[in-house]
């Protein structure tokens, strides 16, 4: 909880229950993307290899895709494998944030969030 709290992701009534490697994440988003940057901390936290997500999101808005960095990744490739553009990486960025806080530093295994164009 602490962690998607001090990354200012509001989650309204957030409850976050570990049972092994896993994260059970409650509570309300008021935007699908507070929903997924919460799921994005919640599974990039060392010890968490899955989330499980039962927050419900305020307004429906189209899901984003999620993608796990392989070695030699940059946002550039997977803006240009995900949109046909490599110059589109801000995007990713941008839906990364505050996880990510420069776009040149990602790691193989981390998952990103890539919002629909």
């Amino acid at each position: 909880e602490s962690r998607v709290r001090d990354l200012g992701i509001s989650v309204d009534g957030l409850k976050v229950d570990v049972d092994g490697d896993k994260a059970i994440l409650r509570g309300k988003a008021a935007n699908q993307a507070d929903r997924e940057k919460a799921i994005l901390a919640a599974g990039n936290t060392p010890g968490i290899a899955q989330v499980e997500d039962q927050i419900d999101v305020g307004a429906a808005e189209p899901e984003s895709q999620y993608y796990r960095v392989k070695s030699g990744d940059s946002l550039s490739k997977i803006a240009k494998e995900f949109y046909g553009d490599p110059m589109k990486y801000p995007v990713i960025f941008e839906a990364n944030q505050p996880m990510l806080k420069d776009p040149d530093k990602i790691y193989p295994g981390q998952v990103l969030r890539i919002p629909p164009q």
